[in-house]
């Protein structure tokens, strides 16, 4: 129960970074609303690996051998970087939500997750949804 309480608290207050970088990105200027550009699509994509390590911890967990889903862990950091590399840090912002919901499907799929887990998951993604999409309403609002 204990890890049930701590797994609720960070994965929320995972979410306050993107806000936070949101924020920067609209109301601060210059330098440190580049920063925060910069580190909403950092960010993005460390939370992206981590997510994609945690379909490796799971299949290294299971007894039986589980390759797909250890490439698709591979592949979905591989994509995360990609994302990043992209010249545009809207269309950056836009793969890595596309990568946060495609991993929300795979887990939603393909594996058998307590009710309470996929629940909280459900509301991660859709707050780390909102967040790209108001980083890009951000970035075509601010266009000149």
């Amino acid at each position: 129960m204990q890890n049930q309480v701590v797994i609720f608290v960070l994965g929320y207050l995972g979410l306050t970074p993107f806000y936070l970088f949101v924020f920067g990105t609209t109301q601060l200027r210059e330098w440190q609303a580049a920063i925060s550009k910069q580190g909403f699509i950092i960010y993005s994509m460390a939370i992206l690996c981590f997510l994609a390590g945690t379909l490796w911890g799971r299949a290294q967990a299971r007894s039986d051998a589980d390759t797909f889903r250890l490439v698709i862990s591979n592949l979905l950091v591989l994509f995360s970087v990609a994302a990043v590399l992209v010249a545009q840090l809207w269309l950056s912002a836009l793969l890595l939500m596309l990568g946060y919901l495609a991993i929300f499907w795979y887990e939603s799929n393909s594996e058998v997750l307590p009710i309470w887990y996929r629940r909280l998951r459900l509301h991660l993604t859709a707050g780390v949804v909102l967040a790209h999409s108001l980083f890009c309403a951000a970035h075509f609002l601010a266009a000149p």
